[in-house]
This record gives structure tokens, sequence and C-alpha cells, in this order.
């Protein structure tokens, strides 16, 4: 294959997968969420160079073969005259199916033994891992349930061999059997509450979430399960834990705008109609509907200790630096992105596709007050970064209303099972720095003359946002089970959202509290 072919088949696949991880010699070399690539045909080789703050390497690409969400590159070192594999793997657990299995059966049979030793007053009546796509139940979890009398309780576990994404997505398929268990037992036994079981030492983000059940009507438990020690101990939820939070200062845009003048101006000259994203006080991103595809930075210069303005381009994690020798690559890329990135562009190309949440994102910040008129259209924040323990999260939009209330929309444009919880992390967040006035302190809702807008101490309001179409029927289920402190609002919108943002119909909080029964 021609250089400049596997160029464009190697950035198509990377354009589709942007959390997938790269592997070399059977070691993951990186990670495409927190690295950075490049990828040049010219000259009669193809080049992938990929880096981030741990390491950088450069490969020269002979061959790929693509097949099932994975990518097997044929590449040459530098220095080396044979050849080696190189494999791009979007699905991150990489365990075969009967490993997977395996693992899967061996904690199912060690939770059954610690569920009878630790609770003897129960009788185990049921447990599996047996995939149910009809009620979203994945082979990820062993779930079942305990009976005594007329009283059941219902229980989910997770072994440590799974990705800690599956283990924080666990209170999510908790809550779904939870719900499924009291209609299917209702006219035999009451299940009067959930135990959910996760491996120790991972716990932070699912105590966090259950902190904000409605613990008052239902009885919520959460254990650490140790499988080399074969033990059980109870998590006190009415505790966060570690939710300490830290903010990221807000930049100051006016001087971000004139630094980044010159670069601004170049860049624009190709895409008009893009729009320029303060990132911090050194860089300015470019985006077009949401999707960056340039970005002005300052940077240390070649063989010297100096600092000095660049510009890099590329889609998702891919960038080049724009230079004499780049910008035929530059005004190409220029051109396909104005023709495909817009709304009546080609559905089939990767462009388009992309970060379709950042899309939505970019039309409701457009005009938050589609979505809700009371919403204050002239404050209003995106990505806003927010760190807790180890995890950095980063907040959709962050609003306020003209009476100041603090409003965090999360938004998903396709159907996610997570949002409602995903939500209540971000809110949980803001709720946190709120309590402890730092988002003035942090540049947050400061008027350009300096003066703080007034917030109020009212906690805050959590807006889910997603098409209509696109809302995962597990929401209305999960959305019952909320503590009546997170004051939440579902709002559907018309799926033709990239043309115009319209509400379709809302749900709120009083609406669904009278469901649970």
């Amino acid at each position: 294959m021609q250089p400049a072919l596997l160029a464009r088949e190697l950035e198509d696949f990377l354009a589709s997968a942007p959390g997938a991880v790269v592997i070399e010699d059977g070691e993951t070399l990186f990670d495409l969420r927190d690295a950075r690539y490049s990828i040049s045909g010219e000259d009669g080789k193809c080049l992938l160079h990929l880096w981030s703050a741990e390491r950088n390497a450069v490969r020269r690409v002979i061959e790929v073969e693509r097949e099932r969400g994975e990518m097997r590159l044929t590449v040459q070192r530098f220095g080396r005259s044979k050849p080696t594999s190189m494999e791009i793997v979007a699905n991150r657990d990489r365990r075969a199916p009967a490993l997977q299995r395996k693992a899967r059966l061996q904690y199912q049979r060690l939770l059954a033994r610690l569920l009878e030793r630790n609770f003897p007053d129960w009788k185990l009546s049921t447990i599996t891992s047996t995939a149910d796509l009809e009620h979203s139940f994945s082979p990820v979890y062993a779930r079942g349930l305990l009976r005594r009398g007329r009283s059941a309780i219902a229980f989910l576990g997770v072994n440590s061999s799974e990705l800690q994404a599956s283990i924080d997505a666990a209170l999510t398929f908790a809550l779904l059997w939870f719900h499924y268990c009291r209609e299917r037992e209702s006219p035999r036994s009451f299940v009067e509450g959930l135990r959910l079981f996760v491996p120790h030492g991972c716990a932070d983000v699912v105590r966090a979430r259950m902190h904000y059940l409605n613990r008052a009507s239902l009885k919520f438990e959460l254990f650490e399960l140790d499988e080399r020690e074969e033990s059980v101990a109870a998590l006190d939820i009415s505790d966060q834990g570690n939710i300490a939070t830290r903010l990221v200062r807000c930049p100051d845009a006016v001087r971000v705008y004139e630094r980044f003048a010159a670069a601004a101006q170049r860049v624009r000259s190709a895409v008009p109609e893009c729009e320029a994203v303060v990132l911090s006080s050194t860089e300015l991103a470019f985006r077009l509907h949401g999707l960056e595809f340039a970005r002005a930075r300052i940077s240390s210069g070649a063989g010297s200790f100096s600092r000095e303005q660049e510009i890099v381009f590329g889609s998702g994690a891919h960038e080049t630096v724009l230079n004499a020798d780049s910008e035929p690559l530059f005004d190409d890329l220029m051109s396909r992105l104005r023709q495909i990135r817009r709304p009546g562009g080609d559905k089939r190309q990767a462009l388009w596709r992309m970060h379709p949440e950042r899309w939505l994102e970019t039309e409701v910040k457009r005009d938050v007050t589609a979505l809700d008129a009371q919403l204050d259209p002239s404050c209003v924040y995106a990505q806003v970064p927010a760190f807790a323990a180890s995890d950095r999260g980063m907040i959709d939009l962050l609003a306020r209303t003209r009476e100041g209330r603090l409003a965090v929309i999360e938004l998903k444009a396709d159907e996610d099972i997570h949002l409602p919880l995903q939500g209540v992390d971000y809110w949980s967040r803001v709720k946190w720095h709120q309590e402890r006035e730092e988002f003035h302190g942090f540049g947050y809702f400061v008027s350009q003359d300096g003066t703080p807008q007034p917030l109020s101490t009212e906690a805050p309001l959590l807006l889910l946002v997603a098409p209509s179409l696109h809302i995962h029927p597990a929401t209305d289920i999960i959305l019952r089970y909320l503590s009546a402190e997170v004051n939440w609002t579902l709002i559907a919108l018309d799926e033709r959202w990239r043309e115009e943002v319209k509400v379709v119909f809302r749900k709120r909080r009083l609406q669904a509290a009278a469901q649970i029964g």
C-alpha cells in the first residue's frame, strides 16, 4: 500500500477510536486518552509518531491490517532492519473470552461462599453472571438474591480483574438488578435492599455515588471484597469518602486572545466559522462544531530554553506542527473539515462522527436558554476541570440561573446508560466547591471588571440532556433512586439538534419521586 494510503487508513482508524491503547511486544506503550500522535505519508514513507509525558516513539509503518476494533501494524524502528508488530486496540480489556469467563466464574463461586459465611441468617437463592441484554445485565457482574422468610436482598459484585471503569459503573447495574428483582418478586416477597461488592481499594467512585441514593426509604449497603484474603468489609456510605476535589483556575480569556491574535488570524483565514476556546494561559484551541482541529500554544524552542508560539493541527489526538513543510496537510485538513463537519455533512466520514457530545455542547452553550429560560446566557463555562482523588473530571457545562443558583449540565449525544450517575459525580463536585465558596476565588462567575456575580447558597441544579431517541431506557429507573437532595431535570432534545436545539420534553425529580413505592 502506498504511504499516503497507509497514513489515511491509520488516521481513519484512530479518529474512530479516541480511547485506544497502543501495544508493542506485549506492553501497553500509549493510552490515547493521555497521549498524542502525528502521521505523515510523505517522502515515500508512512511515519507514526507517538508521545506522552512518559515516553516518545517513532515508527515507520509498512503494512496495516484492520479487524474488529483492532489494527495490526507491521512497523520498523529506526536503526533496526527487521520489522516488528504493533497493535492499536479500541477495546481496553484484551483478555481472551475464555479467560474472562474463567475469572468471572471463579469470582461467582467465591462470592457465593462469602455470602453464606458472612450473612448466615440469609439463604442464597440464586447467583448468576449470564448476560441479559433485554434488561441491560452484563456478564461482567455476578448478581443474585438472598432470602429470609418473605424478605429478600438483591446483591451484585464485580471482581478485581475487571477494568476500573467497569468497577465504577457497578452501581448503575446494581440498581437495575435491584429494581428488576423488586418487580419480579413482588407477589411473593419484598426486596428490601441492595448489597454491592467491589474489589478492595477500588470503591471511591461507587461510594461517592451511593451517598446520593435515596437511603431514607431503601437499604443500600456497600462492601469491599478482598479476593486474596477472602474477606468482606462494610463501608459507611453516609460518609462520601475521598470526594475532596480541586478546581483549576479559570484563565483570563482576554489576555489569552491578545497573546495568540496572530495565530488566531492564521487559523481563521482557513476556517472562518471556527470557535476559539481558551484552555489555559498558554494554550488556545480552535474547534469547529466541537471538534478541536488546531491549537496555538507556547512551547520551548528546539535546542534552547526560549519560549515561542506554535500552531499544531490534527483531529482528536492527531497532532502536527504547522510549518512550511506541513502547510499542504493543514490546507487539506481545513478543506475537508469545512466540507464534512457541518449539519448536512457526510455522516459516513469520521470527521463528522467524531466527538458528538462536544458538538452538542457547542450548540447548547451558544444559547443555554433553549434548555431553560431561567439560565443566564451571559455566564456559561464549558469543560470545567475538577479533580477528585486521582480522577480528573470535566464538567460539560457549568452555568447559573438568573437568580444565581448554580446549574450543572451533563450532556450525552448518544445513548448512555451511565448518564444519571455521571451527572451526580459532577454535581457533587460542584456542590463541594460551592459549600466552600471557591468559585469566585478561582475566577468563575466574575465580571470582566472583576466584580463577583452573586451565587445562591442553594444546592446546584442538575440538568441531564440528551436527544429524545438516545435516552437509554434505564435512565428513568436510575433516576428514581436518587436522593431528594439531587434536584435533577431530564431534558430530551429534538434529534435534529445539530440544526437547532429544541426541547421535546422535560421530566423533573418530583415527577419520579412517587414512582419508587
